[in-house]
């Protein structure tokens, strides 16, 4: 299982690749546009990228060139265009591998995988706060040094707090980065699911800080 960074402005695309990743096993994260993919990948350990040549605001190519320069993680491209110099372009920038629209998502997740296997993955750093330790590697969370179970969403939810601790993120964006843009539902499933956890984390639910009109927060204390 491996942490997919999609960037793609296309929602009905973006839905299609997440979830063929999803069926492979990975955890995805989306972004719209190039801005928003480079904070992500700032903020977040991220295993690999799938990422569009043609988007507002910053296109394939910057997004490919400035990651490059904070990460070494595998990034394929996706592009309209079937000509050499696209590709070779891409390349030069860093990119390590390429797939021209219109395209089969069972290929692309076949390339995610092969390219995964011969990057050999370090599995992302085990995160803790207070009594909680998270192993990313094998999606564990212990409470006081005793395994909790967790739902999917609610170990996102947990991991992606954990990873920003002190940041304040609106009930919105936690939908964006938890549940993907695609997602159709409400903000109340935010407040739902940090109910549901705080409740699983007992005492330990404190950390989960609500900011009135603002959102939530991870706050770790000292």
């Amino acid at each position: 299982m491996a942490n997919i960074l999609i960037v793609e402005d296309e929602k009905n695309m973006q839905s299609i690749i997440a979830e063929y990743m999803h069926r492979g096993g990975h955890t995805c994260f989306a972004a719209d546009d190039g801005v928003d993919a480079l904070m992500i990948l700032k903020n977040n350990p991220m295993d690999l990228m799938i990422l569009d040549v043609m988007m507002p605001h910053l296109d394939g190519f910057t997004v490919c060139r400035m990651a490059r320069e904070m990460s070494s993680l595998p990034i394929i491209m996706l592009t309209a265009k079937s000509g050499e110099e696209d590709k070779l372009k891409g390349y030069e920038l860093g990119a390590d591998d390429y797939i021209t629209k219109p395209f089969s998502p069972k290929v692309l997740l076949a390339k995610v995988g092969a390219l995964l296997r011969r990057s050999s993955i370090t599995p992302a750093a085990a995160l803790s706060a207070g009594k909680i330790s998270i192993i990313p590697a094998s999606h564990k969370v212990f409470l006081d040094g005793q395994e909790i179970a967790l739902t999917h969403k609610e170990y996102e939810l947990l991991h992606f707090f954990m990873a920003n601790p002190g940041q304040i993120f609106s009930r919105e964006q936690l939908l964006n980065r938890v549940w993907g843009y695609g997602f159709g539902g409400t903000t109340r499933t935010v407040d739902t699911h940090i109910k549901t956890l705080r409740q699983k984390l007992k005492d330990e639910g404190k950390h989960i800080v609500t900011l009135i009109r603002s959102g939530y927060k991870f706050e770790v204390t000292v």
